[in-house]
């Protein structure tokens, strides 16, 4: 088997590996079609649930940036992870209408929410990842993901794994499947 193709798009290359399984084009094709997912899909929400998201977590604590994208990429359970790009220019704007102020200490800039901006986060009710919008984010990015994920593990175990342990990773995803529809049966 010198390649496949999936959806249109043909993935070639050297198909040899261990354990019996084809992996040298099929890992590589893994790679690509999670590029395919992430350009796709991506991990955007819109602009005004950064500036929410933002409030909501320092309404908690103060932090620095990188901090906050952790926290929102956390509460969203991997579903959303706004970039720098996103997140430092919302900060800077944020400071420049008041309702947040940054102290540099150690090198790192730290914000926290003024009362002016406490009182916007209070009002502002639910942070974004609690939102319908969020739910179904989540479930149009999480769950391909998660099989995205699962696929290129999979991958690893026929590449790297002993024959043992290939029977034992077969036998995981067998019962993974029988979960997963067992999902779709419930009421």
């Amino acid at each position: 088997m010198s390649g496949f193709s999936m959806g249109g798009r043909s993935f070639g290359g050297n198909m040899g590996g261990g354990a019996g399984w084809p992996t040298g084009g099929l890992w590589d094709a893994m790679e690509q079609l999670r590029g395919e997912f992430d350009r796709r899909v991506g991990t955007r929400m819109g602009r005004g649930d950064v500036r929410a998201a933002i409030l909501a977590i320092l309404a908690e604590q103060p932090m620095h940036g990188y901090q906050i994208i952790q926290e929102i990429e956390e509460r969203s359970h991997g579903a959303w992870k706004p970039s720098p790009g996103s997140v430092y220019p919302t900060l800077q704007l944020l400071a420049d209408e008041g309702l947040v102020l940054a102290e540099e200490s150690g090198g790192r800039k730290t914000y926290s929410l003024t009362e002016e901006g406490r009182a916007v986060a209070d009002a502002a009710g639910d942070a974004p990842w609690h939102g319908e919008q969020s739910r179904e984010f989540t479930r149009a990015t999480a769950l391909p993901k998660a099989g995205a994920n699962l696929a290129q593990a999979t991958m690893q175990v026929a590449t790297t794994g002993t024959p043992e342990q290939v029977e034992e990773a077969i036998a995981v995803l067998e019962d993974a499947r029988r979960k997963l529809f067992a999902i779709l049966a419930q009421d």
